[in-house]
């Protein structure tokens, strides 16, 4: 009879070093190689000038808050510029969404929850 394979033996399996990794060190090894998740981390804080930094001019990332919650935009076509309408990108969105926006707030359901704005 064959033993099952828990969870963990596959994801040991998975992180064995392949010919496409010799020579890798380990830190950038763990950048290619899944980690396993640890506990319950804490959600990351960002304050208002954190995310005010990511608003698609300043850097890359284009986040925007909702709620309290900090969500990653960077992918959606709508926000490419930093702005979407009126809207502007590294700012909480709470007040203007809830009072004149045409959509519900699940909209952002499909968009990664990165933290929580302080």
């Amino acid at each position: 009879m064959q033993t099952p394979i828990s969870p963990a033996d596959s994801f040991a399996e998975d992180a064995k070093p392949d010919a496409a990794n010799e020579g890798v060190t380990e830190a950038a090894s763990s950048a290619i190689l899944p980690q396993p998740a640890t506990g319950n981390p804490q959600p990351v804080t960002y304050t208002r000038g954190q995310l005010a930094l990511r608003n698609g001019q300043d850097r890359d990332e284009i986040w925007v808050a909702y709620r309290g919650l900090v969500y990653d935009v960077s992918r959606s076509r709508l926000w490419k510029r930093g702005n979407h309408y009126e809207h502007w990108a590294g700012q909480d969105l709470t007040k203007e969404l809830d009072h004149d926006a045409p959509h519900t707030p699940n909209v952002f359901d499909k968009f990664p929850v990165i933290g929580r704005l302080a």
